[in-house]
């Protein structure tokens, strides 16, 4: 039977926002190459980038290359991998409970690597030292919380959040007694500027420290992103199907933690793209778990890139990235809200 004009046309329409979602992060890639305060041509960079594999004739400033490769690449890769890695992990969490209000770091993984780090700074470790800490803390937060969760017999989901609420409430004191008795010249400016966010002292080392977790827990969760679907339907109906979910639960708790674990440790907090992102992907393509965590990938990693290029370009004095994506997220969301929610359903 030949297809009717409808289909035709919502399957052109679903190939363009596809392409759009590609094109996307790869035009935003591009162009934060050219922003800074070193100025970079479009065309010096295209020259740059092609004698990486052909044969050019250098005729550019060698501090060009060392900006392109040794500054900016590290921090718009960095910046692409934590807007990913917390949408992704905030599209996951949205979908296994069932709630659109759901963000990545509900387990508390954000508040634990925040003490992490903060202990770290605390103790004057090296960067390294400070990344390692809030990884493994932000890892720690989780496992506690599905530890005290798994002996209390009630709704497993609910006493999940509840759980998560106060661990994250208890990590977040720790956080806060360190500031307290931390060196007011010194440390505590540093332990501040870490958890309002920023990439600015990201370098390569960092950016692939992260990229392992990140890919390591992206790539089980988008295989399982039909499962998704089902879990969105309740537990009995997915029972019922056939799925184990609590086993699925435990997966998608797992890759989230890896995730947002390894994209806080190299960025700081950064709030409001788990919760925000997954929204605007809904928008464009739907509920669909199938469509909807690849293009909150898509625009999680244009998103935060683009916050970036903006944080560092609007002033002498870089503005950390939590404060700019709470401006742009907060009002987003009340927007949303006022907006009915469209594409929750």
């Amino acid at each position: 039977m030949p297809q009717s004009r409808g289909s035709f046309q919502n399957e052109a329409r679903t190939s363009w926002s596809d392409l759009a979602l590609i094109a996307c992060p790869l035009l935003v890639f591009i162009v934060s190459f050219t922003l800074g305060r070193y100025p970079v041509s479009l065309h010096q960079l295209l020259l740059s980038l092609a004698s990486q594999l052909l044969p050019i004739r250098h005729t550019w400033s060698p501090t060009i290359d060392t900006v392109i490769y040794q500054v900016r690449l590290p921090r718009i890769l960095a910046a692409m991998l934590v807007g990913a890695a917390l949408s992704a992990s905030g599209a996951s969490y949205q979908g296994m409970f069932k709630n659109p209000l759901i963000s990545g770091d509900i387990l508390g993984v954000s508040s634990g690597a925040g003490f992490g780090a903060a202990l770290a700074i605390y103790f004057s470790l090296s960067t390294i030292g400070i990344q390692a800490m809030a990884f493994g803390f932000g890892l720690a937060a989780v496992v506690l919380v599905m530890s005290v969760s798994g002996r209390i017999r009630r709704d497993q989901t609910l006493t999940l959040v509840l759980t998560g609420v106060i661990i994250g409430a208890l990590f977040s004191a720790g956080t806060s007694l360190l500031k307290y008795v931390a060196d007011p010249n010194n440390v505590l400016p540093a332990i501040e500027y870490w958890l309002m966010g920023s990439l600015a002292s990201v370098d390569s080392q960092a950016t692939l420290g992260a990229f392992i977790p990140i890919v390591l827990g992206v790539i089980p969760v988008y295989l399982l992103r039909w499962r998704i679907n089902v879990l969105t339907l309740g537990d009995e109906e997915a029972a019922a199907l056939g799925l184990d979910t609590r086993k699925l639960q435990n997966i998608v708790i797992l890759c989230s933690t890896l995730m947002t674990s390894a994209a806080v440790s190299i960025s700081g907090l950064i709030g409001w793209v788990g919760l925000i992102i997954p929204h605007l992907a809904r928008m464009i393509v739907g509920p669909n778990y199938k469509r909807l965590l690849p293009a909150s990938i898509m625009l999680g990693a244009a998103y935060l890139l683009l916050v970036d290029d903006v944080c560092r370009i609007m002033s002498n004095l870089e503005v950390p990235l939590g404060i700019v994506t709470a401006i742009i997220g907060a009002p987003l969301f009340l927007y949303l809200l006022l907006k009915g929610g469209r594409g929750w359903e």
